[in-house]
């Protein structure tokens, strides 16, 4: 069996694309196939597609959440609903190729690998700064991370079921899924692949998203803003304490008070900023957290193909 999850979230017009991408090349697959659609609290009529598959196709499932939890969630609730040996995760909008399945199954039977990744060769068609500031992202998280991930990496992937188990384990509130794949290890390669335009419809993935989500990677999978915080702290009070002597003894030896508000002012400014810059860094895994301490569930399911709700 293989388990296809695919989280959705406004995908109404590219869920028949997608369904009819992936019969196409079923005949090349040795295993039988189940879909577990995840809806993310879509506002669409996503939903109302997933209903109609389902009653068509014994093989096709769906989660519908009670809200919008966010990708992570669809992605951790697919996992947990899969029971294929093999399990793939896959965009709904066809931006990962559904033909590229056949081989990636071919490399973990004959390699013996837990994981086949898949990464964009390149980013055409992605504006320039968004691409400038992933680059960066991937090489600065891979600097201060002892978790390596790799640049342009998707979420499209095949693992086996030992690797899905290894991961249902991390039961986190906060997730980072690019990070907890690469965190469980297992045998991984990667398969390369030109940038694809989705097929319907538009993302959600604003340039903000992209940026908290990435901030969310860093406070999720290193401390180093935390030592960066204490460092920042304590050259201030080294550059204080040298200012200090300096004033204290050109009034000794000069007699010279000192003078001069608006740089004292300036001095506190500067001060106060580095003062809130290192609370902000704190105050951002304390937020982590509380959030884990919670305890709350990572997501709420409303509805399955097996107890619909009215229309």
């Amino acid at each position: 069996m293989l388990s296809v999850i695919v989280p959705c979230f406004n995908e109404e017009e590219a869920i028949p694309l997608f369904f009819a991408a992936m019969e196409k090349i079923k005949t090349q697959l040795k295993h039988e196939l189940e879909y577990i659609f995840v809806d993310d609290g879509s506002k669409d009529r996503t939903l109302a597609e997933l209903r109609q598959l389902a009653a068509q196709h014994d093989f096709v499932h769906y989660l519908s959440f009670s809200r919008n939890f966010g990708k992570e969630a669809a992605l951790y609730a697919g996992l947990e609903a899969s029971t294929g040996e093999l399990v793939t995760v896959m965009d709904v909008d066809l931006q990962d190729p559904p033909e590229l399945l056949p081989q990636m199954i071919q490399l973990i039977e004959e390699k013996e690998i837990d994981c086949v990744g898949t990464r964009r060769a390149d980013r055409k068609g992605e504006p320039a700064i968004r691409s400038f500031f992933a680059r960066k992202f991937y090489q600065l998280i891979n600097k201060i991370s002892e978790t390596e991930m790799v640049d342009g990496a998707r979420d499209f992937r095949l693992m086996t079921r030992q690797m899905v188990d290894a991961i249902l384990e991390l039961t986190e509130y906060n997730r980072f899924s690019k990070g907890l794949f690469s965190w469980v290890g297992f045998k991984t390669e990667y398969l390369s692949y030109g940038n694809r335009e989705r097929v319907a419809g538009e993302t959600t993935w604003s340039f903000w998203k992209l940026f908290n989500y990435s901030i969310d990677g860093i406070v999720n999978f290193s401390d180093a803003p935390l030592n960066i915080a204490s460092f920042v702290g304590a050259l201030s009070c080294f550059g204080a304490l040298i200012a200090l002597l300096f004033i204290v003894g050109r009034a000794l030896i000069f007699g010279d008070p000192t003078s001069g508000w608006p740089s004292m002012v300036s001095i506190f400014l500067f001060i106060g900023g580095l003062q809130l810059l290192c609370l902000g860094i704190i105050g951002k895994y304390i937020g982590k957290i509380f959030l884990e301490t919670k305890d709350r569930p990572i997501y709420i399911v409303r509805e399955t193909e097996k107890t619909p709700k009215a229309k």
